[in-house]
């Protein structure tokens, strides 16, 4: 049935419209799944990474800094909807703070950035076909954004999903949209060949990109980062940030130990009985950032070599045909994370950053953190830090996962410069002037409110029904 199943797959991808080197990709990875590979990378096999170089040791001068980002094009992920914080529309449109959303930030940051290092830096979005439309609508409010006549965007591809079963691709008459998924973020260098990007950053003299999520306000355009990468001679770079013991999902770095070569394994790569050696900070001390830097002359290379099928790792994830819908048909996704590139490249490396190049929003509790006092918005759009505190948040998914709830209840975020931990639990609405200090803790069984000015710390019981 997988000889009928690949064959029916590739005809719907055909017929969809999607591009050859694309269908090609899906191609190899379906073999790989009919064959039972799993795509799990067992601890036994890789060396933990314990002893990367450090950001903070680099010196760049500001000549090297604008020479390097004159060659640099911006790349940013924006395929999500943000269906998970109850979206239907690009999660890049949401507001982060100040009237600003994500959108606004970033092409700030890469204007002001422009204006100050004296260069061309283009910046571009991957998007999806849910996406393109609203995000490009959005950014017509900044005409000075696209430059050397280079297009804002590109599109991600699109892939069948997989019935669990017989591997055909799926058929879903209530939604035939729901049969199809992203093939994750590691299509990024089959839509840069297919899409003919690539060749038209080469050929307006662009060496190098910047690529990060779109939801990671932290990742903004560094010159120093910029220099080092070009001066390092690498084809391709990670960035990584040291785990705290809060720092439990995300990927990591690791050494194969058959070869000695830098591999990433993500958390759908690990065996479930080897998760704690996964989660471990003391033996696996650096996760990656999901910002990386390549060489783009090297990655046509690798490219044209393998006729457009890079061969990362397959990750296999296992869900439902409707993802609201449990009882809906089981299927497989078959993705790639583009960090999983590393390995491909002969003389990758990686780098440690500061932790401010991280803050990704994936949930109301990180929402909350950057629209609250512990961080400014500055000229430049970059979030400044004011504090040297980081509140753990722990809003109640019940009334706060959705942003409407999450708005209606918290319509001005409390001031959590003076907080270590603030959890919520159950529905509580608050005014305006709160404060939190310390560890505060919320429990109500019915709704309740916080009155204006109130602060906040310790444990604060609600009323019980």
């Amino acid at each position: 049935m997988s000889e009928e199943g690949l064959a029916a797959a590739r005809q719907k991808m055909t017929e969809a419209g999607v591009d050859p080197v694309a269908i090609e990709v899906f191609t190899s990875y379906y073999h790989q799944l009919e064959t039972g590979d799993t795509g799990l990378i067992r601890e036994d096999t890789i060396s933990p990474l314990t002893d990367p170089p450090l950001l903070d040791d680099v010196e760049v001068s500001e000549e090297q800094a604008a020479e390097a980002l004159d060659k640099t094009v911006i790349i940013k992920l924006n395929g999500g909807l943000g269906t998970s914080m109850g979206l239907d529309r690009a999660k890049s449109l949401l507001e982060v703070r100040d009237g600003k959303s994500f959108l606004d930030i970033i092409a700030t940051q890469v204007l002001s950035a422009r204006k100050a290092f004296g260069a061309r830096l283009p910046l571009m979005f991957m998007n999806s076909f849910n996406t393109r439309e609203d995000t490009l609508k959005a950014l017509e409010k900044y005409p000075d954004l696209a430059v050397d006549g280079l297009e804002l965007d590109f599109l991600q591809d699109q892939e069948p999903k997989l019935d669990a079963e017989t591997l055909a691709p799926v058929e879903w008459p209530k939604d035939s949209s729901l049969e199809w998924c992203p093939p994750g973020h590691g299509d990024l260098y089959t839509a840069l060949l297919g899409s003919g990007i690539l060749d038209h950053l080469l050929e307006a003299g662009y060496q190098y990109a910047s690529v990060s999520n779109g939801d990671n306000l932290g990742a903004v355009p560094d010159g120093r980062l910029a220099g080092w990468f070009t001066a390092s001679g690498a084809p391709y770079a990670a960035e990584l940030c040291r785990r705290t013991i809060n720092d439990k999902k995300g990927g990591h770095l690791a050494i194969r130990k058959s070869d000695n070569q830098l591999i990433l394994r993500d958390t759908a790569q690990t065996a479930e009985e080897e998760m704690d050696y996964f989660t471990d900070e003391h033996r696996h001390p650096f996760f990656h950032t999901n910002n990386l830097w390549f060489d783009l002359q090297a990655l046509k290379k690798v490219l044209d070599e393998r006729h457009g099928v890079m061969g990362l790792q397959i990750i296999r994830n296992e869900k439902t045909v409707d993802p609201k819908d449990s009882s809906s048909t089981p299927v497989i996704q078959i993705e790639s994370a583009m960090g999983g590139a590393i390995e491909v490249f002969e003389g990758a490396t990686c780098i440690c950053v500061d932790r401010s190049r991280f803050l990704p929003v994936k949930t109301t509790n990180e929402l909350l953190l950057l629209r609250s006092d512990v961080y400014d918005l500055d000229d430049s759009a970059h979030l400044v830090k004011t504090t040297d505190r980081t509140c753990a948040v722990d809003l109640d998914k019940d009334f706060y996962k959705k942003i409407g709830d999450f708005d209606d209840r918290i319509p001005e975020p409390p001031s959590l410069r003076r907080a270590t931990s603030l959890k919520v639990r159950g529905d509580w609405a608050f005014g305006s002037g709160v404060v939190v200090e310390g560890d505060a803790s919320l429990i109500t069984e019915k709704p309740q409110a916080v009155p204006d000015g109130t602060v906040l710390t310790g444990e604060i019981p609600g009323v019980k029904k």
